[in-house]
């Protein structure tokens, strides 16, 4: 068995859950909050045998296309003022998933 771990953004949670549950995937939502762009994610946990694998990745790719977006980030400086800065507009391609297959000794459900 496998265990997927899907990091989506939350615009493509709803599209990316229904095919996958539609699919018969079970799913398990996690919110969460990412790094660099400082936006929420959402981490999908589906738990499944190793055939079922590749089948449930290009699922989430269908769902999650990449684009392009402008984003303004200004820096966190504890303590310090930021009256001083500038802060250029910066082109981003956001989407996609972040996809990691791990082993699964255990898998019960009650």
């Amino acid at each position: 068995m496998k265990l997927v771990y899907a990091i989506i953004r939350n615009e493509n949670e709803d599209d990316v859950t229904a095919a996958l549950m539609q699919d018969h995937f079970v799913v398990t939502r996690l919110s969460t909050t990412g790094g660099f762009l400082r936006k929420g994610n959402t981490t999908l946990m589906i738990a499944l045998e190793d055939s079922d694998v590749e089948r449930c990745i290009e699922l989430i790719k269908a769902q999650c296309g990449r684009r392009q977006q402008i984003t303004v980030n200004m820096p966190y400086l504890s303590g310090s003022s930021l009256m001083n800065y500038s802060s250029m507009p910066t082109n981003v391609e956001i989407g996609g998933a972040t996809i990691m297959v791990v082993p699964l000794e255990r898998f019960e459900k009650y």
